[in-house]
């Protein structure tokens, strides 16, 4: 506070503050007044209103000159915000750009069983992504991260952690590493979704899908920026489907399940042609990741958990944080609940098409084929029936 006093008692052209600490110097200093600001400017004006500042922004408001020129920024309208601008604000003018996907964020949607997530994380990571590129992952607690991190450790891979309980220091520490490109990989939760801006970052991975389309828009606009390519990956369990579903509704984008191991050994060359056509158009994919990949690692990964005690001390805390989130997150729309159950099948995501051989492809159609039977087994009179559908 006293080094604040100090800088505010040189009469500074341009004053950059939170809302909470230019109040307590308004109360705190005598004489200190805002009448001779021309701009007032509330950066990320919708996560002021959502974190509870509107009676504190008002009381600013007060007391500045009735000619400033007031300037909210803000990546969604809530209504909170739009009913600020009619109550305080005169002959508001309100410019939107719209919320579109970058043509250079390629989206992929990798559909995987709960259980399964975290060996498809370090397959996708070590495999697929290379430790060459930056890759911010989003995860929904913060045990989870932490045990991320202690895996990933485990594995030889140094990666930087942010959470929202964590020390600010230390986050502050981690997000230089990341920045320097000291660490390759960023766990964090949703409190850098918002604000940080590394030029260099190649990737998103949202490990736990977001629950709302906003989230999701301001998730992956950290990649793709100013001319930068970069690539979205998202891992959908059967119960993230109908989010799934929410955000390409929000942006009015279509969606289609990657084409089965049937159809692709049916007609291969036209079947990708027609996926590379459905890109092109704006359209988005969504397949499985292969199973095959996911068990070379999983024994890997069970190993390095019995192995490390405090991998294991986190199962039962990451279990229950995971299930507290799941209750208190919003639902999805009804409309894609109904849809996510009429669902058809889904074969293995496009991009692993050039990791798949025909005779793969023939045992992956018969594996499908053999989990779509049925095994009825009935007993009559001490003799077994067996029933195949």
């Amino acid at each position: 506070m006293e080094d604040q006093f100090e800088e505010l008692a040189h009469n500074p052209d341009i004053i950059i503050a939170t809302p909470g600490r230019l109040m307590h110097h308004l109360v705190e200093v005598d004489g200190m007044s805002l009448r001779t600001v021309e701009y007032i400017v509330f950066d990320e004006a919708d996560a002021l209103f959502g974190m509870g500042f509107a009676q504190q922004l008002h009381t600013i408001l007060s007391q500045l000159s009735e000619n400033r020129q007031t300037l909210l920024f803000s990546a969604t309208l809530p209504r909170a915000l739009a009913e600020f601008a009619k109550s305080g604000l005169r002959d508001y003018k309100h410019i939107m750009l719209d919320q579109k996907i970058s043509p250079d964020l390629s989206l992929l949607f990798l559909t995987v069983r709960p259980e399964e997530k975290v060996a498809a994380l370090l397959y996708l990571v070590r495999e697929k992504i290379g430790l060459d590129q930056q890759t911010l992952i989003f995860v929904s607690t913060n045990y989870r991260i932490q045990f991320l991190n202690i895996l990933f450790r485990e594995e030889g891979v140094e990666s930087s952690i942010s959470y929202s309980t964590m020390d600010a220091c230390a986050r502050k520490n981690n997000l230089s590493k990341f920045k320097a490109r000291k660490t390759m990989l960023l766990i964090a939760s949703d409190n850098v979704e918002r604000g940080i801006d590394i030029p260099s970052l190649d990737n998103v991975v949202h490990f736990d899908f977001p629950y709302s389309p906003k989230k999701f828009f301001h998730k992956m606009g950290r990649v793709a920026r100013a001319g930068r390519k970069g690539t979205a990956y998202s891992f959908v369990t059967p119960a993230d489907m109908p989010y799934l579903l929410d955000f390409h509704m929000f942006f009015s984008k279509p969606l289609r399940p990657a084409p089965t191991e049937e159809e692709v050994l049916h007609d291969m060359e036209g079947i990708y042609s027609r996926i590379d056509q459905a890109l092109a158009n704006g359209e988005t994919i969504y397949g499985r990741f292969p199973q095959k990949f996911i068990d070379l690692v999983s024994d890997r990964v069970r190993e390095v958990i019995s192995g490390c005690a405090d991998l294991m001390a986190l199962q039962k805390p990451c279990a229950n944080g995971f299930r507290l989130h799941t209750k208190i997150k919003s639902k999805p729309s009804r409309e894609s609940i109904r849809r996510a159950n009429d669902l058809p099948l889904e074969g293995v995501h496009p991009m692993f098409k050039a990791l798949q051989g025909s005779s793969e492809l023939t045992a992956l159609a018969f594996f499908e084929r053999l989990k779509a039977f049925r095994l009825v087994l009935l007993r009559v009179d001490n003799t077994s029936m067996v029933s195949l559908t």
